[in-house]
């Protein structure tokens, strides 16, 4: 139920908190060295009757709480904003969005654990993005019960046109009232499951946000900041860009969703535009400076994880978020399905094969899409799965980058594109080696690269080049990740759950899986060449006619052991005669020399 009238009420909230008892991890030292070090964004005004306020932002952490080489994570972010904080209280912290969802820290606990990470780091408010929907909008809702700070966006609204949530926070800071708007992108009703916004409807952004800005000035707000999950990618309707355009009267926007990184944010018109990109790899600086209700001075900047390198975690909270990923062992040991056969994912096979794990995940891919066909990169799959059980964890295992499942539609040119960019490097191991699922095709080695893949089917029908076709992949290849500028090119359709939360509720569905390789793909190999003898001026007496060695071309399911039988040989001289590295590896469509018995 809508909670816009009881949200009303709190509407002016206090910064300032008492940091009284709370233990400093980092030395002011070191803080007032990293201040120093950004350019005066954090000096003081001159004059007494002006005050300084600095905002924290993130954007498009997508779970990433931990913190890594390359993420800072809300630990290290605590640790910074807390001592700040000690020397200039005047400090608001605010996300743009894509948070809830994305590893499996955030999934396995539909966005709680990330709820408690966020409150024990103090945030002021939220804007939700398309993904923070991706549980369903119901549990978004009990997401912003559990949590300290508001959920706000003004142009969600519900069937009988009420806002879902709060549209908008005051926030009086040193005497200086901060009016706060949300807006969420309407994009969302494609990138995220339908169903999970269902009853929802997304309102053009501009108009909300003239509403805003109008509703504030009339509450007699010095500043207003909007917080957004629009972004500015082309290929976008409402972006921020349109917003700033559209609507005077916006101070400070910060934004989401495009994972865009500006490194001093960007003045448009009269409005700051700040955002940090993605992952938790950037904290967000924006710092205002109000005189006499009127702002007089605004700047924005990045600090990378490399700043961070010298910060002291919070302790309470890195103790908190390694409590969580603790619990978390045992929501990974669930188990949630039984496989009858090994699911093969080991590199040397997945980068270079037709692999029943594949063949598997493009099969899930389908089955939650309804597309036409699949396509999935072999790199993107990390590891194998033993037969008998198969638990969450192995999932995550298998699957651990939080990858997206996304739907494009692309011709049936892109697609024999992709296929011949994916295949370029066999025999050798490449990471984008296209597994598939509704529709097969052949690597012919006497063909060039570039033009050796054949005999491509779609749904048992041949693939016509002028034909669009729906494609389910994941969200890495959908960006052109691997090289797959075709599949980038396509036309954006829908945009889904995780990979691993599609394969696990897939399995917890059908129960028993029992995948096998099934000739989806086949390698034709190069024909042999045959030399013409020399003429032999002087003829001798001609030899015994010796028997000829036999070439045999590997089949799915073949191993060395099976084909030395059928031969009568043995599998050591076979792995001699052919120069086999590893005996238990030989690959469907490989040449065998069989010797001469």
């Amino acid at each position: 139920m809508p909670k816009n009238s009881v949200k009303k009420r709190k509407e002016v909230i206090v910064l300032l908190k008492t940091l009284q008892g709370r233990k400093l991890l980092i030395s002011l030292i070191v803080v007032t060295m990293i201040m120093g070090s950004f350019g005066g964004i954090f000096a003081f005004a001159d004059s007494s009757t002006a005050t300084k306020i600095t905002i924290f932002h993130t954007n498009d952490v997508h779970g990433r709480i931990e913190g890594s080489s390359s993420e800072i994570g809300y630990a290290k972010i605590a640790g910074y904003i807390n001592a700040f904080r000690a020397e200039n209280p005047n400090v608001l912290v605010l996300d743009a969005g894509d948070t809830f969802h994305g590893l499996s820290i955030a999934t396995l606990q539909r966005g709680e654990s990330v709820v408690k990470a966020m409150n024990a780091l103090q945030y002021d408010a939220l804007v939700p993005g398309n993904h923070d929907f991706n549980y369903g909008y119901q549990r978004l809702l009990e997401l912003e019960e559990l949590s300290n700070f508001p959920i706000i966006s003004a142009n969600v609204k519900t069937e009988t046109n009420e806002s879902l949530l709060t549209d908008y926070i005051i926030k009086e800071v040193d005497g200086v009232t901060i009016g706060i708007f949300g807006l969420s992108t309407p994009e969302t009703v494609v990138k995220t499951n339908p169903k999970n916004v269902e009853g929802l409807t997304f309102e053009d952004p501009s108009l909300i946000a003239a509403t805003m800005v109008s509703q504030l000035k009339d509450r007699g707000v010095d500043v207003i900041i909007a917080l957004g999950h629009l972004g500015i990618d082309s290929e976008s309707v409402d972006t921020s860009y349109k917003v700033i355009d559209e609507v005077e009267g916006i101070d400070v926007f910060i934004d989401g969703h495009s994972h865009t990184a500006f490194e001093n944010g960007k003045v448009i018109k009269n409005t700051l535009l700040a955002s940090t990109g993605e992952y938790s790899k950037n904290l967000g600086v924006v710092e205002i400076t109000v005189q006499d209700g009127k702002i007089v001075e605004k700047t924005a900047a990045l600090l990378n994880r490399e700043t961070f390198n010298e910060i002291e975690a919070d302790e309470e909270l890195q103790n908190l978020i390694g409590k969580i990923s603790e619990e978390q062992q045992k929501v990974l040991s669930e188990v949630i399905g039984e496989t009858k056969v090994r699911l093969d994912g080991e590199r040397e096979l997945s980068r270079k094969q037709e692999t029943n794990l594949g063949n598997l995940t493009g099969d899930i891919f389908l089955h939650w899409t309804n597309a036409d066909v699949a396509l999935v990169n072999g790199g993107g799959i990390r590891a194998s799965i033993e037969a008998g059980k198969i638990t969450k964890g192995d999932i995550v295992t298998v699957f651990p980058f939080g990858n997206v499942l996304f739907v494009k539609k692309v011709s049936g040119a892109a697609l024999k594109e992709a296929l011949e960019h994916g295949t370029k490097s066999y025999p050798d191991l490449a990471g984008g080696f296209p597994h598939v699922a509704g529709m097969t095709y052949a690597i012919d080695l006497a063909r060039p690269v570039g033009d050796r893949v054949v005999d491509i089917t779609v749904k048992g029908e041949a693939l016509d080049l002028n034909k669009q076709y729906i494609l389910a992949t994941n969200d890495f290849l959908a960006a052109g990740g691997d090289g797959y500028t075709m599949i980038k090119d396509g036309e954006f359709v829908q945009e889904m759950m995780t990979m691993d939360e599609a394969i696990v509720q897939y399995i917890q569905e059908v129960k028993v899986i029992e995948p096998q390789v099934e000739g989806r793909i086949v390698v034709k190999p190069a024909p042999v060449e045959e030399t013409a003898p020399d003429e032999d001026v002087n003829p001798v007496e001609p030899k015994p006619v010796e028997k000829a060695n036999i070439t045999y071309i590997v089949q799915p399911g073949d191993w060395l052991s099976k084909i030395a039988i059928k031969y009568n040989t043995t599998w050591q001289k076979l792995q001699t005669v052919n120069s086999i590295k590893n005996a238990d590896l030989i690959f469907p469509g490989q040449v065998i020399l069989i010797p001469a018995q």
